[in-house]
């Protein structure tokens, strides 16, 4: 099969990206194999390609944002048909017997692997899940648009939650790319009032035509406090300018995986009043399984910009210059 693949992690200028032939995998034991239609590029891919991620395969093959149809079972897999059309996300496995597994915490698994980065990703005209860990995608979404749900949405329904947005109330965004254009429909759904904050024209544009309900950039102030906030972009700085948007007893959950450094918070103007600064770790297949029953019931309109397979470098730079309008997704033949 072609893949692309990661050898030494290095900026995304530098064409870290190598398009190889590896051997098809086979699937083993409770495992599929996906055919891959599609596959989202997320920003986490951009943190595992330039090494913000420490490397945990090498090389390995980015990209689990992955639609794809299952054309082989292993031994003893039985929940999905050949043909059928799944999905493969970030979470890949966990080990079930920690204490977080026992409480139903498995995005805190102790012994967890992920997909593109543990284990060969999306970036590839083949891969293998085992089963469990597969979701069935709505068929309310075609292949294109299907791919951002399974991290950008999945990742920002889970911050949504952690965020604890009130009925009615106020919801704050900084950074508006594949993650947060879902979050925010599904927030609006709920009867949240959203106010985007982003440094990006495009997302800016985007944001207005769904509805929220004040756009700006980054450091623009707000028409009022904030009940909730959520942090998208992976920039350390605008923490204490997101909590200083919170009312009192607001609270700001910051979504990415990797954030640079926080500047030091002040604790009376951060803080104090209860104020509450929260980080979200992965997801739950719960999670994973609720979100996409929310986005075929809301539906979700997902803005997706279509990069053929062999564009795989060009859909990771426009992503990290703010130039994807959405979500940059990887399309497979026709």
């Amino acid at each position: 099969m072609r893949a692309w693949i990661v050898e030494r992690p290095r900026p995304v200028r530098e064409e870290p990206l190598r398009l190889v032939d590896l051997p098809d995998p086979q699937p083993g034991p409770g495992e599929i194999r996906v055919r891959v239609s599609t596959c989202g590029v997320c920003r986490t891919d951009l943190h595992v390609v330039e090494g913000d991620l420490l490397p945990h395969r090498q090389p390995v093959v980015p990209g689990h944002e992955i639609v794809g149809v299952v054309d082989r079972c292993g031994p003893a897999a039985s929940r999905f048909r050949i043909g059928e059309r799944v999905g493969i996300a970030w979470l890949r496995s966990t080990c079930g017997v920690c204490r977080f597994c026992r409480r139903d915490m498995e995005n805190l698994c102790l012994d967890p692997r992920f997909t593109g980065w543990d284990e060969h990703g999306g970036y590839a005209e083949l891969a293998v899940v085992n089963e469990s860990y597969a979701y069935a995608v709505p068929d309310t979404f075609p292949d294109l648009t299907a791919a951002p749900l399974l991290c950008a949405g999945i990742i920002g329904y889970r911050a949504l939650r952690r965020a604890e947005v009130p009925s009615g109330g106020g919801l704050g965004l900084w950074g508006f790319g594949g993650s947060a254009h879902l979050t925010a429909q599904i927030a609006m759904a709920q009867g949240a009032e959203v106010h985007v904050r982003t440094r990006g024209q495009k997302g800016r544009e985007l944001a207005a035509e769904l509805g929220a309900s004040s756009v700006g950039d980054s450091a623009d102030p707000l028409p009022a406090p904030l009940d909730a906030a959520i942090l998208f972009a992976p920039v350390g700085d605008l923490v204490p300018v997101a909590m200083s948007a919170l009312d009192r007893g607001g609270t700001l959950a910051v979504a990415g995986i990797h954030l640079s450094d926080i500047p030091t918070l002040n604790y009376q103007q951060h803080l104090f009043q209860e104020r509450t600064l929260r980080s979200v770790t992965a997801n739950t297949r719960a999670d994973g399984t609720a979100f996409l029953e929310a986005a075929a019931r809301v539906p979700v309109r997902v803005s997706a910009v279509p990069y053929p397979f062999e564009r795989a470098p060009k859909a990771l730079l426009d992503l990290a210059e703010d130039r994807v309008r959405g979500a940059a997704v990887l399309t497979f033949g026709a």
